[in-house]
């Protein structure tokens, strides 16, 4: 009886695990289907991005195909920029951590949009890809 209830907790743990892997298994390959269709693509657990030539698509990844995402053009931007921690941050003395965002702004009275990453240094790479991408 003792030996069952110290199994117990260990076996409900490895159910999890499984049911966590098999869902993000099922985000990655919605995704990988998802993405075929974009010039450039990321996905991270925070949000997934596609660019085909200067219209991006972003939105956060789920298990099946993502549809009716929000999508923007470049030609609409007038500055990018990133946030850690929701603080605008110089790209050649970046912080070592934190949350980092790609935020674009528009001109008139349409609000920002944030895009969440995980890595900072992901983060900068992106920026430095859509800046040049934007001009």
């Amino acid at each position: 009886m003792e030996h069952g209830l110290l199994w117990l907790p260990l076996l409900i743990i490895f159910f999890w695990l499984a049911w966590s892997g098999k869902n993000e298994y099922q985000k990655l390959e919605a995704y990988r289907q998802w993405a075929e269709n974009f010039d450039q693509s990321k996905y991270d657990i925070y949000a997934i991005i596609g660019v085909k030539q200067k219209q991006i698509t972003w939105g956060k990844p789920t298990q099946s195909l993502p549809k009716n995402l929000p999508s923007f053009s470049l030609e609409d931007v007038t500055g990018i920029r990133l946030l850690v921690n929701d603080f605008p941050v110089d790209i050649n003395t970046l912080p070592t951590k934190g949350n980092p965002t790609i935020e674009f702004s528009f001109t008139g009275d349409k609000l920002p949009i944030k895009i969440p990453f995980t890595e900072i240094d992901l983060a900068v790479k992106w920026l430095n890809f859509l800046e040049n991408l934007r001009q």
